[in-house]
């Protein structure tokens, strides 16, 4: 919630996740770069088809039944799954949001996973001031203008808090 409110006072231009759990959206945050993929929709694996996932989602959860499309082919959450590709539009909107971006809040990542994790890098070569809140070091705090280690639950609502629109 206080991206959402960062990005509603233009404070922030966008969000890049990894996470596939949409809570940034549900949150309100309106450009939000997924680089994992979501659970919104499904996809044919045998024809390519796109479907809303709520409905299929129910339906396992409640049975276990296989999400198939009418083609006979299996309906695959559109996640990135350990292998795939990630969605090109999707990692080189994140790499342009990281070159054009005045400061990056590297917010409860390891920064472990690539491509992901280069962004950081990718941002301060270009001149953005880094800030990392995380819970646990990571290798880049060495490189960040500010590091707040503590839990972001509790920090970015007090920086929110601070803000004083």
């Amino acid at each position: 919630y206080a991206l959402a409110e960062l990005e509603q006072h233009g404070l922030l231009r966008s969000v890049i996740t990894q996470n596939i759990d949409m809570l940034h959206t549900r949150a309100g945050s309106k450009i939000v770069r997924e680089l994992h993929g979501h659970m919104r929709e499904m996809t044919c694996i045998r024809c390519f088809k796109v479907y809303v996932a709520a409905q299929y989602l129910e339906d396992f959860l409640e049975d276990n039944t296989m999400p198939m499309c009418p083609c006979g082919g299996v309906l695959k959450p559109n996640v990135i799954l350990f292998g795939e590709q990630l969605p090109y539009k999707e990692l080189q909107a994140a790499q342009q949001d990281a070159r054009q971006c005045d400061c990056m809040l590297i917010i409860g990542s390891s920064l472990e996973v690539e491509p992901a994790a280069s962004l950081p890098a990718l941002a301060k070569r270009n001149g953005a001031k880094v800030v990392m809140i995380n819970l646990e070091e990571t290798f880049f705090d060495n490189h960040a203008d500010i590091v707040i280690h503590g839990d972001a639950a509790q920090i970015l609502p007090q920086i929110v808090e601070c803000l004083n629109y």
